[in-house]
């Protein structure tokens, strides 16, 4: 049995139940199972919070649910938007004081019209895998959050900017994989039917590299896309990039990989960081094809690496430079050329440091208007 989060006043947290758990709990209220689904609606398709205003609730159930729950997780605390591209960083406060940052990323088409919004959301206070290229690493893990505190990120977001969330990416702070159960609660409320908020089509998971909870998200029965940050086939060297890399070996997550791929009929992606002179040569490019060919991955996403200097990085992680434009311009290119399906990710945020790996609560200016 799932423990539900509650909030410092005893309340239950709405925003984290599933349409299961909603049914369970008006069931054990006397209520008809269907009041769930109006509840759903009403908390995420109308975006409406305020418990008098679900007007085909009888009375009496919106004050057991005004006396005994709460929709509200999260508070904006800040928000800054880059001058460069448009994304939004937004610094929210959890409701025992700790703090998590998410990122909206919008995409245009050629004549400048909004094709794509892509919230970037966080499931951990920090997190404790270390990797060397990762500035939430700084600081350590304080705990999981749980699924209101996830499903919240994408609501807050949406009623923030008043734009319609279109695609969802769990690459923010912190391993989803390590907070699998939380991410699988928020992933049915944003995709049941009632909600009206996502498809799974639409959302994608990224990994270090869990290989055990990479066959419990294949064998879930939820069908999202899923990316797997590699940065390496070079055993020796994902160890020292990524440390988790010495309990699960690059042999065991191509296994994964291709377990996911083939069960779930989902794409899987491997994400490859660009380090200058480290992992951009065409023998690092020649590998990763052949290392992507055998684990039946879709595609490959290259990522320019993105400083976190102001974290003040030790080790291998002091060293670490990105590779130039020209170099990664030639790995793409040898990768095509081996019929792999490549793309440069964007670096969106870099300016208010929220690009990938940048993310460790660097707030340095007030807080601004998010429209």
């Amino acid at each position: 049995m799932r423990i539900l989060p509650l909030n410092a006043g005893g309340k239950l947290h709405l925003k984290g139940l599933s349409r299961l758990e909603l049914e369970q709990l008006f069931q054990g209220w006397g209520e008809p199972r269907y009041r769930a689904v109006q509840l759903l609606e009403w908390l995420y398709a109308k975006g409406v919070e305020d418990f008098e205003k679900m007007t085909n609730l009888p009375h009496t159930l919106r004050q057991r649910l005004a006396a005994e729950c709460t929709p509200h997780t999260l508070r904006l605390e800040a928000a800054e938007r880059s001058e460069q591209d448009g994304t939004l960083k937004f610094l929210f406060r959890l409701p025992d004081g700790a703090a998590i940052e998410s990122v909206l990323i919008p995409a245009e088409d050629a004549e400048g019209r909004l094709r794509r919004l892509t919230l970037c959301v966080s499931t951990q206070v920090g997190c404790p895998l270390g990797c060397a290229f990762c500035a939430t690493a700084s600081l350590r893990l304080r705990r999981n959050l749980n699924a209101a505190e996830i499903v919240d990120q994408l609501l807050q977001a949406r009623a923030l900017t008043g734009q319609r969330i279109t695609n969802l990416v769990f690459m923010g702070m912190g391993e989803p994989l390590l907070n699998l159960e939380a991410v699988l609660t928020a992933v049915r409320i944003w995709t049941d039917p009632a909600a009206a908020l996502l498809s799974p089509r639409r959302i994608t998971l990224s990994t270090a590299g869990l290989v055990p909870e990479i066959y419990r998200l294949a064998d879930s029965g939820i069908r999202i896309k899923l990316a797997i940050s590699l940065h390496t086939t070079d055993q020796q060297l994902r160890e020292q990039l990524m440390p988790i890399a010495r309990r699960y070996p690059v042999t065991e997550l191509q296994k994964a990989a291709r377990y996911y791929a083939e069960h779930t009929r989902r794409p899987v992606t491997y994400e490859y960081i660009l380090f200058d002179r480290l992992n951009d040569t065409p023998a690092d490019a020649d590998a990763l094809a052949r290392f992507a060919r055998a684990s039946a991955v879709a595609k490959i996403n290259l990522i320019p690496f993105h400083p976190i200097d102001f974290i003040g990085p030790s080790g291998i992680g002091a060293t670490l430079r990105p590779s130039p434009p020209e170099r990664i311009r030639a790995f793409q290119e040898r990768l095509r050329r081996h019929g792999l399906a490549v793309f440069l990710r964007s670096s969106s945020g870099l300016d208010i440091k929220a690009a990938c790996g940048q993310l460790a609560l660097s707030w340095q200016h007030p807080a601004v208007s998010p429209s």
